[in-house]
């Protein structure tokens, strides 16, 4: 059987392109044809992943679509002769944008409505998260169900070392990490508040490390270092390091003290599960699929009060009793996302379309 996929942009080291790769290596370890299609493909993975553009694209028995923004792919998907099977990322609600980018804004609030000219034209439509399936079934779209996102934690495990970063990150100071884009529904202002609370109450001894692009939402980015700025916070303590090659990502994990996000929408959040590879104690804010995700492991808290979650960073960092808990829990749960029960994921939905 040839089981396609279709993903917009293929870039190394995104986590919707890198689980297509490895989705497609277990199809084809089943026995299965299986190539990825795309619209934007980076250099080093054009021997790999093939144009959109290619009359293959629209020959498989089954084209699992990766939906995250609007694209020209959706019509075209739409209208194959083959099985459709929609895989559902989540879109960042636009109101998120309203304040900081206009066109982002619209971009979020097209993504979505053209989400839902797919209802009742898929063959299957699933949510890589139980948070994501409730989105489409409110949508209209039947049948749905569940795949989670493969996550390559290789990535951060089988890292070289980067001796010279590692030997910087290894000083006094205790390292706060978050990874991801610099976002408005990633609320780092609230991460500022509370290295604030945290400064004042807990431990002046401490470094917020953000990594990952912060081009996306340029005025959103500019608050944030006005922020810093507002509060007379030391500037070298809050690291913003744009995107970083996966050696460099490897090395902030080991070298974090604790891995904390205050998001308030995520659809899965993988480096949640990047965070508990790499052995960080994570703790998380209790908004859309960040419970899920977690699956009972770190430290999870709501309502958002950062006094009381700065005095529980300070318990995760300093008490060995409490993180040695929090670590086995992390590992635990981390399983359930290993290659066995991925590779069942795809044995069953190939099996659907037998």
């Amino acid at each position: 059987m040839i089981v396609n996929q279709w993903v917009p942009a293929a870039h190394r080291g995104d986590a919707i392109g890198d689980s297509a790769r490895r989705v497609r290596d277990l199809l084809r370890a089943q026995g299965h044809q299986s190539e990825i299609f795309a619209l934007t493909i980076d250099d080093d993975l054009r021997e790999e992943i093939r144009p959109f553009g290619d009359a293959a694209a629209a020959a498989g028995d089954v084209t699992v679509f990766h939906f995250a923004l609007p694209s020209p792919m959706t019509e075209p998907f739409a209208a194959l002769g083959g099985a459709r099977v929609l895989q559902y990322h989540n879109i960042t609600p636009a109101h998120f944008f309203a304040a900081y980018d206009p066109q982002l804004f619209r971009l979020a609030a097209l993504g979505r409505r053209e989400l839902a000219t797919l209802a009742g034209r898929v063959d299957l439509a699933l949510g890589d998260s139980e948070f994501n399936r409730l989105e489409l079934e409110a949508l209209g779209f039947a049948p749905t169900g569940v795949m989670p996102i493969a996550v390559n934690t290789a990535r951060i495990t089988a890292a070289p070392a980067r001796p010279a970063l590692e030997e910087v990150l290894s000083d006094e100071f205790r390292n706060i990490l978050y990874v991801g884009r610099i976002a408005p529904n990633k609320r780092i202002e609230d991460h500022i508040k509370l290295a604030e609370h945290y400064k004042r109450y807990v431990d002046e001894h401490y470094r917020f490390i953000f990594v990952g692009r912060h081009d996306v939402v340029p005025r959103y980015y500019r608050t944030i270092r006005a922020l810093v700025a507002r509060y007379q916070m030391r500037p070298e303590r809050f690291l913003f390091t744009g995107p970083v090659p996966d050696e460099d990502l490897a090395a902030y994990y080991r070298c974090a003290d604790a891995y904390v996000s205050l998001s308030e929408h995520e659809g899965f959040c993988v480096p949640l599960l990047e965070a508990m590879a790499a052995d960080v104690p994570v703790m998380a804010y209790a908004a859309g699929a960040v419970p899920e995700t977690l699956g009972g492991a770190g430290v999870l808290f709501s309502p958002k009060d950062l006094e009381f979650a700065a005095e529980l960073l300070g318990r995760l960092v300093y008490d060995e009793t409490l993180r040695d808990g929090v670590l086995a829990g992390q590992r635990r749960r981390l399983a359930d996302f290993g290659d066995d029960r991925i590779a069942r994921h795809v044995s069953d939905l190939a099996a659907r379309f037998a």
